[in-house]
C-alpha cells in the first residue's frame, strides 16, 4: 500500500461517505475534517477513519493536517453561487480557491498524490459559471508542478442517499404534475459506489497520475425521462411537462429568491445547455464497468411498506 493515509476533503457528503468506507475497509488511515461535527458523525464507526472539527479554507489548518498524511483527496464543490463573470464567489471560493491553496500546501510538506474531482463537461469556456469554474480549479492542479493528480469527471450521481433522483421522487409526491426546464438534456448517470471505487482503483496507480477520466453510467436518459422514472420507481408517477426556455428562466430566478436550499437555479440552466453525457475526450477509467440505474434506483426509490 503506497498511500496509507489519506486527508479526505468533502468526506461527510454523500460521495465522500462512499469513498471514505472503502478507504477504511482497505485498512487505509482516513482524516476527514469537516465544520460541524455532526455531519460527519456518522463515519465514526469506520475504524480508521477520523473526524476532525476544521476549517480547509484556513492556510493553517492544512498546513496542521498535511503532514500527517501522503495523498489528499478533494470532493469539495457547491452547486449554486451568486451571479458574476466569469464565475460567482461561492464558485471561486470552492472550485478555484482552494485548488490552489491545496497546490501551495502540497508543495509546502511534500505531499505529492492528489486525487480530485472535477465535474463532466468542465470547460473554462464552457455555458455556465460552475463548468468554468470546475474546470479552472482542475487546471490548477494538473498544472501544479510535482504533483501527481489524477481528475475525475462524474456525470450527474446516483444512490440512496443522491439529492437527485430522490429530489424528484419527492417532488412528485407532492405535486400533481412536474414542470421542468431543460427536460430534453442529456445525462448519463453514474452510481455513487463505481465512482468511490474508481478513486480507490486509482489511489496506487502510477499509470493514473496526470490523467482526467470521465464517469459515466452505460446508458444515456433526457432530464424527462429521469425525472419520470424517479416517479415511477417512487410510486408517484406524474406528468412531465417541459417548460420552454424563457419559463425555465423565470421559475428558475423564482426558487433562487425562495429560502432555504436552491432547487434550481439559471446557472443549472445554464449547464444543461451542454449535454452531460461522454465526450470521448478523456478515457473511461480501465476495466471500467459502470452499473445501470435501472438495477440500484428501484431499490431505493421505492415506496416503504
Amino acid at each position: 500500500m503506497r498511500h496509507p493515509s489519506i486527508l479526505l476533503l468533502g468526506g461527510s457528503g454523500f460521495i465522500g461517505t462512499h469513498i471514505a468506507a472503502r478507504l477504511a475497509a482497505s485498512g487505509r488511515h482516513v482524516i476527514v475534517p469537516t465544520r460541524r461535527y455532526n455531519r460527519a458523525r456518522h463515519l465514526q464507526v469506520l475504524p480508521t477513519v477520523q473526524v476532525t472539527v476544521a476549517d480547509i479554507f484556513d492556510p493553517a489548518v492544512l498546513d496542521r493536517l498535511l503532514p500527517r498524511v501522503d495523498c489528499v483527496i478533494n470532493l469539495l464543490g457547491v452547486l449554486h453561487s451568486r451571479p458574476a463573470r466569469p464565475w460567482g464567489p461561492a464558485f471561486e471560493h470552492a472550485h478555484v480557491a482552494l485548488p490552489r491553496l491545496l497546490a501551495q500546501v502540497c508543495a509546502r510538506h511534500g505531499v505529492k498524490r492528489v486525487l480530485h474531482m472535477s465535474a463532466l463537461g468542465a470547460a473554462i469556456d464552457g455555458p455556465s459559471m460552475y463548468s468554468r469554474s470546475k474546470a479552472a480549479g482542475e487546471r490548477i492542479l494538473l498544472d501544479a508542478k510535482d504533483l501527481q493528480v489524477t481528475s475525475f469527471r462524474p456525470s450527474v450521481v446516483f444512490g440512496a442517499e443522491d439529492s437527485f433522483l430522490n429530489l424528484f421522487a419527492k417532488l412528485q409526491s407532492l405535486a400533481p404534475l412536474m414542470a421542468v426546464g431543460g427536460a430534453d438534456a442529456k445525462f448519463q448517470p453514474v452510481y455513487v459506489g463505481d465512482v468511490a471505487q474508481a478513486f480507490v482503483d486509482a489511489l496506487d496507480d502510477p499509470s493514473s497520475i496526470g490523467r482526467v477520466y470521465e464517469l459515466v453510467g452505460p446508458r444515456q436518459y433526457s432530464l424527462r425521462e429521469l425525472v419520470r422514472l424517479a416517479g415511477e420507481y417512487s410510486g408517484h408517477a406524474r406528468p412531465v411537462i417541459g417548460l420552454p426556455d424563457w419559463i425555465a428562466r423565470l421559475q428558475a430566478f423564482m426558487l433562487e429568491m425562495l429560502p432555504g436550499p436552491t432547487l434550481m437555479s439559471r446557472d443549472n440552466l445554464d449547464s444543461m445547455k451542454q449535454d452531460n453525457i461522454a465526450s470521448g475526450q478523456y478515457p473511461l477509467p480501465p476495466h471500467w464497468q459502470p452499473t445501470p440505474l435501472e438495477a440500484i434506483a428501484p431499490e431505493y426509490l421505492r415506496p416503504s411498506t
